[in-house]
């Protein structure tokens, strides 16, 4: 570290931009939503980087600016820049990043005299950006990065500012070079990655147990094998859907109040990391398919979250219903897979039900971001008609099962009809429930989430429960 005689002297502090002062890399998420949003240009990146990556940054900055204002900032850097800048302290902002993007930052933070960068011909990266500074500041620069890359920086400089580093890069970077400042990464990308192919959602998968356990196949060990593949393999090719749809909605999930701490949004996950991984869970994820006995429900789910991901999510209450299905399908899959069909009552109760429940999520953001839903095309007055829909669905969904236990060739399954009863009742008393959270503001964008956390939905399954092993067995 340098001592307190030399940091006396106020040297002039170069910051880098991706990794440094932001968590992110403005380069890979322009080719990301190039990918996601024009993919027929896709060969015209190649024939940019072949022109150099100067000459692509500054193609894709200008297709695709930053949103300056909604980047994920490191602001321990920024409330240090803002002392140093106080105490009169030069500072420069130097990165690889295009000369437009890094302006525009620069202008957004209000704290940088001067701006380095890319200019669509020269890369300024390494070794030339260690010279541009050692151009500018004769007498002496600091200079602060994370990466490799930014060694010959250091090497041009008289000290070094580490941050976002792993200790291992930290440790080797404080022997070589006189280090006036280290800020350690606060994110971890493994933990970060457990976070992005969200878990929690996996209990949704247990809708694939639900025609077994509603056949009364529980004894069934083959039956609950295969299952238990139909689940994994559900879980798998999630996961994997999760971490594509979170790649491709970095930029509106940063403006959304909640899903702007998302891993990728926030800068704690790096989608170099988070596709690959995406990309070996489908692969295990269709293997597990296959050995479930139903590999092309798994394709056909597969196939139904990417295009909710990609274009159904953008159509207005095009989008609750293709979320409705995607639940239904889990039910449709585990019948496959199990060998206990999905009946046509439990279709129709599941259709209505999830439907009601989808417009719970979509209800519940529209009064959560309090304006319109960027990327959904809800608008701030349509939650009144979204709860409306959402409240006569979930009737709907009571009505059928109330009316199944109307067919005596249904209830000749059960020992004890009569114990049924209990489920229409539930399912009302539950679903009055969660549109009266959303009523109330109180409700998560995720209703099965909400369930999870909530005692009153335990309480309702658990008598539910009860309720029906009662009618088959007593």
């Amino acid at each position: 570290m340098a001592d307190a005689g030399e940091l006396q002297t106020k040297l002039p502090l170069a910051v880098d931009l991706d990794g440094t002062l932001i968590r992110c890399d403005l380069f890979t998420e322009a080719m990301l939503r190039l990918a996601f949003r024009k993919p027929w240009k896709l060969p015209l990146l190649l024939m940019w980087l072949m022109r150099g990556r100067a000459y692509a940054k500054a193609q894709l900055a200008q297709e695709f600016p930053p949103d300056a204002a909604h980047l994920p900032y490191d602001e321990r850097i920024i409330a240090w820049l803002r002392e140093e800048r106080a105490a009169g302290r030069t500072l420069a902002l130097a990165t690889a990043s295009d000369l437009s993007a890094a302006t525009a930052v620069a202008e957004h933070v209000g704290l940088f005299d001067r701006v380095f960068a890319s200019n669509g011909v020269v890369n300024l990266k390494s070794r030339r950006k260690g010279e541009a500074l050692a151009a500018a500041y004769p007498d002496g620069f600091v200079y602060a990065g994370n990466e490799l890359a930014d060694l010959k920086v250091w090497s041009a400089a008289k000290r070094a500012v580490i941050c976002n580093a792993s200790a291992g890069f930290t440790s080797a970077v404080t022997r070589r070079f006189n280090v006036e400042k280290a800020l350690p990464r606060t994110t971890n990308a493994w933990r970060a990655l457990l976070t992005a192919i969200r878990p929690r959602h996996w209990a949704k998968n247990l809708l694939v147990f639900l025609p077994m356990l509603a056949g009364q196949g529980w004894l069934d060990g083959a039956a609950w094998l295969r299952a238990i593949y139909a689940f994994a393999a559900l879980c798998l090719v999630a996961s994997s859907v999760y971490l594509v749809n979170d790649a491709a909605d970095i930029e509106s999930d940063r403006r959304h109040p909640r899903k702007r701490a998302r891993p990728f949004a926030s800068g704690a996950l790096s989608p170099v990391l988070g596709l690959p991984a995406s990309l070996t869970m489908l692969a295990c994820g269709l293997a597990l398919g296959a050995l479930s006995g139903a590999p092309w429900l798994v394709a056909l789910y597969l196939t139904a979250a990417t295009l909710y991901t990609f274009w159904l999510k953008r159509i207005v209450l095009v989008d609750v219903f293709a979320l409705a299905s995607l639940y239904g399908l889990r039910v449709v899959l585990g019948g496959e897979a199990s060998g206990y069909g999905a009946s046509d009552w439990l279709i129709a109760f599941c259709g209505f039900f999830f439907l009601s429940l989808a417009l719970v999520k979509r209800a519940a953001e529209v009064d959560a971001v309090r304006g319109d839903l960027i990327g959904r095309g809800y608008r701030a007055g349509d939650g009144p008609l979204l709860k409306r829909f959402g409240v006569g669905a979930g009737l709907i969904s009571t009505l059928v099962l109330a009316l199944y236990l109307q067919e005596p060739s249904n209830l000749a399954r059960y020992a004890v009809p009569q114990f049924l009863w209990v489920l229409p009742g539930a399912v009302a008393l539950w679903l009055a429930y969660v549109w009266l959270k959303v009523e109330r503001a109180e409700m998560h964008d995720d209703p099965l989430l909400f369930a999870l956390r909530d005692p009153l939905s335990w309480g309702v399954a658990l008598v539910s429960a009860l309720a029906f092993i009662a009618a088959a067995m007593a």
